[in-house]
């Protein structure tokens, strides 16, 4: 019965933007969407991180560039003090360094603010399922930064698995690509993990960035 509860329940979205049109609009999409809930939309992180850190929703849609605190600090400090909500940028920013910085805050998702509605509908699904969904030119550049290593401890499989996470796959659509079953994707990617000395898809992409292994 609990599982039946949980496949029925909503998922809860916060949004934290300060663009008034924005923010109104993807609460009109959120909440007139089946499955989807806005809980709560604040202007600053400020505010966000003050309320959120005490009452987590399953996904923040998360604007970079907000006056005081930006985003990805924002995310940071509710990453570390909540560690339940799944992180999802939405900004015009599309600088490698954006990029890197907030991945390495926390977030899972980088959606640049041109995205198609459903898409991001989709992407705040899809991180509740595991994925981590990014807009095609950030993906784009994330492949482009990396180098292959002479020194990765990775095999050539677990190095094709952590490209397709950095580009944003769940793992079943990694064993599609890849004809294997779900099973030993899990297994590659616990692998990966204990390889990198990381615990979570956020870190092993960091780890590929700063340390060039795909």
């Amino acid at each position: 019965m609990n599982s039946k509860m949980e496949e029925n329940k909503n998922i809860e979205v916060a949004i934290v933007e300060d663009d008034d049109e924005i923010r109104l609009s993807l609460q009109k999409i959120i909440d007139g969407s089946q499955g989807f809930s806005c809980r709560s939309v604040f202007t600053d992180c400020e505010s966000a991180v003050k309320f959120l850190e005490s009452s987590p929703p399953d996904v923040i849609l998360m604007d970079i560039e907000l006056p005081g605190m930006n985003g990805i600090e924002g995310v940071r400090r509710l990453y570390r003090k909540e560690g339940t909500s799944d992180f999802i940028m939405l900004t015009i920013k599309d600088d490698d360094e954006s990029i890197f910085q907030s991945l390495c805050s926390g977030a899972v998702g980088y959606l640049l603010k041109d995205t198609p509605p459903a898409r991001i509908l989709e992407s705040i699904r899809e991180v509740r399922e595991g994925g981590s969904p990014v807009s095609p030119s950030v993906a784009r550049k994330i492949t482009r930064s990396f180098m292959p290593s002479d020194e990765s401890p990775l095999s050539q499989r677990e190095t094709e698995i952590l490209e397709k996470l950095c580009d944003g796959h769940n793992y079943n659509v990694i064993a599609d690509n890849l004809f294997i079953s779900g099973h030993t994707v899990r297994a590659h990617i616990k692998n990966i993990y204990r390889k990198l000395q990381v615990n979570s898809r956020a870190a092993a992409v960091k780890k590929a960035l700063q340390d060039k292994l795909v």
